[in-house]
């Protein structure tokens, strides 16, 4: 069985929203650190990375979002993470994985993009 990955790009006000669907891993984790960057280069500090259609994540992938709000922060910009809390199975996969992890608190996390994009969106809780 062949997985497609893909990023797909857009804008929700002045937040610039990557859409992410399929594996994120070793292979594929690349591509969305370099669809950051892209980002960042444009000059877009605020973005929204919806993970809402991700069904796997490693390691790779969970490098790649804690880079990518590194750099955000560097920026002074703004980084937060669509991961619904009920999923095709039992919720979002990138979700677990990052309370297992113990890196969910990192991030500023929402269900979907217009909370995440709203001025005052308040996280969801750990």
């Amino acid at each position: 069985m062949v997985v497609g990955f893909n990023v797909t790009g857009g804008e929700h006000g002045d937040w610039a929203v990557l859409h992410v669907s399929g594996e994120l891993d070793l292979v594929t984790s690349p591509v969305l650190r370099q669809r950051v960057h892209d980002v960042v280069a444009e000059g877009r500090h605020s973005l929204v990375l919806d993970l809402s259609e991700v069904f796997f994540c490693d390691s790779s992938g969970v490098g790649v979002l804690i880079a990518s709000r590194r750099l955000i922060r560097s920026c002074q910009g703004q980084l937060r993470l669509i991961l619904p809390a009920q999923g095709a199975v039992d919720g979002s996969h990138v979700n677990r994985v990052l309370g297992a992890l113990g890196v969910r608190r990192l991030f500023d996390v929402h269900v979907d993009v217009d909370s995440a994009t709203e001025d005052e969106a308040g996280p969801l809780s750990a």
